[in-house]
Parts: structure tokens; C-alpha cells; sequence
């Protein structure tokens, strides 16, 4: 069964870093496609970072050149490095696996990252 559990969220002031972890298990990791997802109050679940079986990786606007994507597939592990964070970060990251196939793939329970001074 797949399971994907998050950490890493945390409470840091504007302009630092956090490094987002997402263990994956249940599943032939190579295979998936894993990304992160973000929900701040109030708003829709939206992209933030999508990174591929074959490495490509795909980012939101907002956080193109802040934010980096990538995935140890010997750890079964996807991290997301968040650099200059800004309070409008501030949100529930999740975490996602799915198959090329598949539209929807599976979530973790999420982590809270807060960017406030």
C-alpha cells in the first residue's frame, strides 16, 4: 500500500530556507511521478513542483528560482528545497505520487510551512 509521509515544515522568518522531505514506500519509486503541492487558507490546492522518473522538472512561476525539486530513488525520497521563502509560501505542502497513466496519484497528510516575522 502506498505511503507517503511528509516532513520538514516548519515556522522560519522571511528570506530563509527550508528543505521539505517526502518518504515514499509501497511503491516501485522509479516509476511515479512525484511533485509538491501547496494550500494556503482559503485558496485551491495548486502545483508547486512536479519532477519526473527521468528527473525532468517542472515548477510554478512564483517559485521558479527559489525552489528546487529532486528525488533520491535509492531512499525512496523526493525533497523540496525552499529558498528566500516569502510570507505568501506560507501554506499545508503536500506531497504526490502518481503514474504517468494516472491524474489524481496518491497524498501525504501534509506539512505546515509558515513564513512569518
Amino acid at each position: 500500500q502506498l505511503q507517503l509521509v511528509e516532513s520538514g515544515g516548519g515556522l522560519v522568518q522571511p528570506g530563509e530556507s527550508l528543505r521539505l522531505s517526502c518518504a515514499a514506500s509501497g511503491i516501485i519509486f522509479t516509476r511515479y511521478i512525484m511533485g509538491w503541492y501547496r494550500q494556503a487558507p482559503g485558496k485551491q490546492r495548486e502545483s508547486v513542483a512536479v519532477i519526473t522518473a527521468f528527473r525532468n522538472t517542472n515548477y510554478a512561476d512564483s517559485v521558479k528560482g527559489r525552489f528546487t525539486i529532486s528525488r533520491d530513488n535509492a531512499k525512496n525520497t523526493v525533497y523540496l528545497q525552499m529558498n528566500n521563502l516569502k510570507p505568501e509560501d506560507t501554506a499545508v505542502y503536500y506531497c504526490n505520487a502518481r503514474l504517468p497513466i494516472s491524474t489524481l496519484g496518491s497524498w501525504g497528510q501534509g506539512t505546515q510551512v509558515t513564513i512569518s516575522s
